[in-house]
């Protein structure tokens, strides 16, 4: 009887064990992670005479200060060409600096919900024209992490209201006031995270 009584403690060590195993592997945010995510895109295009190419790289990191509350910054730099037949060209290039301040719902379990504020900064270099954009943004946003596994998570994000200002190239142009309630559920944008 001594045998199964302790047989069957060991059998329940065992499988408490494991399932704790299990519950560290399936990934979750806490106090000091921090993680990295971000955008990288080339495209290039052709119609007859009309060409035009461009690339954007803009990473992304955040750090938890809390058990639910994440900050980052984000850094993005864009550059864009274009020419026709007619020798017509363009050339722009655009500088963005972000924060970001995030909070969990369930930071610790493998599928978390959050909520985003977001303030971005650009400059937008027209080189051939010869003047310089400034656009600032605000936006405010739903999101969902799952983890795959520790370390990696897949992310949906959904911009829902944002508000962005630029001043045209300044020197009493017009400015441009843009205020936008993003009720189209169909415009996700998903990514993809790493913990470390």
């Amino acid at each position: 009887m001594k045998k199964v009584l302790l047989s069957a403690v060991a059998l329940l060590a065992f499988g408490f064990a494991n399932a704790q195993e299990e519950e560290k592997g399936n990934g979750g945010f806490s106090k000091g992670s921090m993680f990295i995510s971000g955008a990288f895109s080339i495209d290039s295009e052709s119609t007859d005479d009309v060409k035009s190419s461009g690339f954007e790289i803009e990473p992304k990191f955040g750090y938890f200060v809390t058990e639910n509350i994440a900050i980052g910054g984000k850094l993005g730099y864009a550059s864009m060409k274009a020419e026709n037949g007619l020798g017509d060209t363009q050339d722009e290039t655009a500088l963005t600096v972000g924060a970001f301040g995030r909070y969990y719902m369930t930071p610790a379990s493998q599928f978390s919900l959050f909520g985003e504020f977001g303030v971005d900064y650009s400059t937008i270099d027209n080189k051939l024209a010869d003047y310089q954009e400034n656009e600032i943004g605000v936006n405010l946003g739903l999101g969902l992490s799952y983890f795959l596994n520790n370390n990696w998570a897949i992310e949906a994000t959904w911009a829902g209201l944002g508000y962005t200002t630029n001043d045209n190239g300044g020197d009493g142009a017009e400015k441009t006031n843009t205020f936008g309630l993003g009720a189209d559920l169909r415009s996700f944008g998903f990514g993809v995270i790493y913990k470390f």
